[in-house]
């Protein structure tokens, strides 16, 4: 992959900051610019950056409708109603609903939780849910991460005598449904200072709410916080301000006393005995929890993540991780299918956004299809299966464009949509397809930027072999958790050398181990560039080239720092 560096040296009053930041807060220079560039410019705010405070979560009570949802909980316990905790089938919703059911249990029995069957009743409220929850007796149902336009099925709830607190992210449309409260930061009349809660933090802040109001002390919820971290990282939402602080205190617990659950997911993923980052999560805990809603029933991961005891638990993590394995088996043939499609047409050659369909793809990992085109095309990407007369699928985006917009551009269209910025879901009727490919087409054309159709590395520091010191790795830690908005810094060092010991590895040769030299110190520096086999002839031939990278532990030589390379391009007086 051909990457474009993006780096802008900081200006000559950054730096006289940086250095002076850097003083006050004893780091190194280097990392005091990364903190600018976060606009982290004095002592305190660095501090709190670094030390996140579970007192500085805002006050639930800010958002709008959260004293009515309070209030109808407390209602329904009282009249000892029986309340339905309901959920999507993806990570964030099933934490969500994890969370809010564990937490809600300890002071009360008369409740349970449902998540919809993808293939039978498709995302959000479903009216077989609702038919159920009235068969069931249920009079509060709270939903988490979806319902926000289920007015039809919210209506028809109220009907039956079913009462709504909507718990969800997702952007709302004009006509919000008729739920008793609506908990949504998105809402365009809700002051709420933090926009970007994905529905586990929505509903945390209704737990912390209900704790606030009932005398229950704070710490009871901490527990609860690994569920947070595991969402946030999964549903890639930024990780700067409440959720920083979720997702900090979150992973603490997730290392040091996980729920039952997650522990046995940590256990199968082989996990233990390390310090686990968000992107663990992001590539091993989340797809396992995602794997059963997408293969079969979301439900089995919420009964994972309930779970009290740990055989118990650790039998239904390898039986979601079966799943997972079949998810990978699926994914890599629909995207090798979906690749050879968008070879083999011309014209999306040319297009600045990808439509895709297929009447037998499978519906419960084409987000996942729609994911990996973009990564390779850097293009806006839409992948749809058939499911019966409609069309179901998936949207994903590129850096910066909001795909969520350009999909509500073709509302007539679409029997259904929702979502947000980068990932959105859509139903429309199968005859409709080429109508919407077009439209969004269009769409895409007029409002994409050419930069964002393109592989590009932003550079945060550039730096030399010297610069790279234990201590500099370890403050760096202090940095994380990193995800969206506060993305791991990429380094770059000029002129490097193979020390002459750098080799190819991996089971078909793709990566190159790397052990490299530069001008600046004699010291030399491990590396491994994954799938990047294809620059180990220039890396040996004795030339120099220049390197981006990110710093990392590396797990086989404890203590040790080992550079990830993200790219290797030739030095530029070398190429002339």
């Amino acid at each position: 992959m051909l990457f474009k560096w993006n780096y802008t040296p900081p200006a000559p009053k950054d730096r006289q900051l940086a250095e002076e930041l850097g003083a006050k807060l004893n780091i190194s220079p280097i990392l005091a610019q990364l903190l600018i560039q976060r606009g982290i410019t004095t002592e305190p705010a660095a501090k709190r950056f670094f030390h996140p405070q579970l007192a500085d979560l805002i006050n639930p009570f800010l958002m709008k409708d959260m004293d009515m949802a309070v209030d109808r909980l407390n209602d329904a316990m009282g009249r000892k109603e029986r309340i339905l905790v309901y959920g999507d089938y993806d990570v964030d919703g099933c934490t969500a609903v994890a969370l809010v059911y564990k937490f809600i249990q300890q002071f009360y029995s008369n409740i349970e939780y449902y998540i919809p069957d993808r293939y039978e009743e498709g995302y959000g409220v479903s009216m077989k849910g609702i038919d159920y929850a009235h068969e069931a007796g249920v009079k509060l149902i709270i939903i988490l991460d979806c319902g926000i336009k289920a007015v039809d099925e919210i209506a028809y709830a109220k009907s039956l005598g079913i009462d709504f607190i909507i718990c969800d992210h997702h952007m709302p449309d004009e006509v919000l449904p008729p739920a008793v409260a609506i908990l949504n930061p998105k809402r365009k009349d809700d002051t709420y200072p933090f926009k970007h809660l994905c529905g586990c933090g929505v509903g945390f802040k209704l737990m912390q709410a209900f704790a606030k109001n009932n005398g229950i002390p704070f710490s009871r919820l901490i527990p609860l916080l690994d569920m947070c971290a595991v969402s946030i990282a999964a549903d890639i939402v930024p990780v700067t301000d409440e959720n920083r602080i979720l997702a900090y205190h979150g992973l603490k617990i997730l290392n040091q006393n996980p729920s039952i659950g997650l522990k046995a997911i940590i256990d199968i993923c082989g996990l233990n005995g390390r310090e686990l980052s968000m992107s663990d999560i992001i590539f091993k805990i989340g797809p396992r929890i995602n794997a059963s809603g997408r293969m079969e029933s979301g439900r089995e991961s919420v009964d994972l993540l309930v779970e009290k005891d740990f055989s118990s638990a650790l039998c239904k993590a390898k039986h979601i991780d079966c799943y997972n394995e079949k998810r990978k088996d699926i994914d890599k043939q629909m995207t090798e299918e979906a690749n050879h499609i968008v070879s083999r047409l011309e014209s999306q050659r040319h297009q600045s956004s990808i439509v895709l369909y297929d009447a037998n793809w499978k519906k419960g990992v084409i987000g996942i299809v729609a994911s990996r085109l973009t990564e390779i095309y850097f293009r806006p990407t839409v992948v749809l299966t058939r499911d019966g007369d409609f069309a179901t699928g998936s949207a994903r985006s590129v850096t910066g464009f909001d795909v969520y917009s350009a999909i509500e551009s073709c509302r007539d269209l679409l029997v259904n949509f929702g979502g947000h910025t980068y990932a959105a879901g859509l139903t429309l009727r199968w005859d409709d397809i080429p109508a919407f490919r077009k439209r969004f087409q269009q769409y895409v054309d007029e409002h994409i930027q050419p930069e964002q159709t393109e592989a590009n590395l932003r550079i945060d520091a550039m730096i030399d072999f010297k610069d790279i010191t234990k201590r500099l790795h370890n403050d760096l830690k202090r940095f994380a958790p990193f995800g969206p908005c506060n993305t791991k810094p990429v380094f770059c060092t000029v002129g490097v050398y193979d020390y002459g010991t750098s080799k190819v590895v991996g089971r078909e040769q793709e990566h190159i181990k790397l052990e490299l030299v530069d001008s600046k110190s004699s010291d030399v520096v491990n590396g491994i560039a994954f799938g990047q086999s294809a620059s180990a002839r220039y890396i040996k031939s004795k030339r120099s080239f220049d390197i981006a990278y990110t710093l990392e532990d590396n797990v086989f030589k404890r203590n040790l720092v080992q550079l990830q390379i993200e790219d290797i391009r030739p030095t530029e007086e070398e190429e002339n």
